[in-house]
């Protein structure tokens, strides 16, 4: 059997938590060579040697140190250094991740050498063209040769635009996220806790970090209010705080009155996931992870791309709304009839689809 050569795109710390999981069953299948490329966009001093060993990702192979930087500059210096990695490793295959500026990137430079591309989580939609990551990921979608689709209204959405109508193909997979969370779960309870030094037997755990909610004072505003309310009158709330969320709440002249902690590392927010008793967020991955741990979820957000929360109602979208952010927090807290039992993400099997599927294609 031919050894396929794959030239993988990461950008941002989410990415390379994803990309985990597949490295890890590449590095065990003797026909795949992975190569490593991160763009830089997301900069973090914590994306040291210690997180990639204690992640078990690979350190990569190249650093284009692309951050930083308007929309339209970052992308085009990346498809401009990636371009030139391509030509110089010629991979049978390009994989990115997700909706980043990093993701177009690679699928674009990629293709432009008539080299194939696999998009993993693709056909993901939040119908808001505001979104730059709604831009990348459809644009990513339309030129993949390999579409992997952590769900069935991922495969859905598909095949609305068309899909089944290209020369490419469109596999649900599951996601690859729930194969990282049941690994590292395995793993973060062996760490020295978080929960140790919070010593709090019930809370909710809160993230805050999107610029369409931390950019806007009126939005924002209504979030702290909202968060100031459950925490002082339903139940003790812990965040650990964004750096850019800190400095729009000074430049706004907002408190927030909860447990507001320094930013944590992936393992210690596996377990303030487990340790919670539901989860309020923004943010696309931890409502996931909130199901994948069996934990109710309100999304600070207008839409989700997954969609399949809602419907199974262990989800509920509340916006910015502080009237509903508290209606739905108290509603979460007085309910114990949700259903975690659904398979909707593959159940820890999404990586194992990939590779067979790449396998049998090439």
């Amino acid at each position: 059997m031919k050894k396929i050569k794959i030239v993988t795109v990461v950008g941002a710390r989410p990415q390379f938590i994803k990309a985990a999981s597949l490295s890890r069953m590449f590095a065990q299948t003797e026909q795949i060579e992975e190569v490593l490329i991160h763009t830089g966009q997301h900069f973090d001093m914590n994306m040291s040697d210690v997180f990639f060993e204690e992640m078990e990702i690979p350190k990569p192979a190249y650093n284009l140190a692309i951050n930083k930087l308007g929309h339209g500059v970052m992308t085009g210096r990346m498809l401009e250094g990636i371009e030139a990695i391509l030509l110089e490793e010629k991979p049978d295959l390009l994989l990115v991740y997700g909706d980043t500026n990093s993701t177009l990137a690679g699928a674009l430079a990629a293709k432009k050498l008539h080299i194939k591309v696999a998009h993993v989580e693709a056909g993901l939609r939040s119908f808001n063209m505001q979104m730059p990551e709604e831009v990348n990921r459809i644009l990513t979608d339309r030129i993949a040769d390999f579409l992997f689709c952590p769900t069935d209204i991922a495969v859905e959405n598909l095949m609305n635009e068309g899909f089944d109508k290209f020369d490419c193909d469109v596999v649900k997979c599951g996601d690859v996220m729930q194969d990282a969370a049941f690994y590292y779960a395995q793993r973060s309870a062996d760490k020295l806790s978080i929960l140790n030094k919070l010593n709090l037997s019930k809370f909710g755990l809160v993230t805050l970090h999107r610029a369409e909610n931390t950019d806007d004072k009126h939005k924002l505003t209504a979030i702290v209010n909202a968060l100031n309310y459950v925490h002082a009158n339903l139940t003790p709330l812990v965040l650990p705080l964004h750096p850019r969320t800190q400095s729009r709440l000074k430049d706004n002249q907002l408190q927030l009155n909860l447990h507001v902690i320094e930013p944590v590392g992936y393992f210690d927010m596996i377990e303030l996931t487990k340790a919670s008793t539901f989860v309020m967020t923004d943010s696309g991955g931890l409502q996931k992870e909130a199901y994948f741990f069996k934990k109710p979820c309100i999304t600070l957000r207008e839409q989700t791309e997954w969609v399949e929360l809602i419907q199974a109602g262990v989800n509920v979208l509340v916006g910015a709304d502080e009237a509903k952010i508290i209606n739905a927090a108290n509603q979460i807290i007085g309910s114990s009839l949700l259903d975690f039992d659904k398979e909707l993400y593959g159940n820890g099997h999404a990586c194992q689809t990939i590779v067979k599927h790449l396998l049998d294609n090439f």
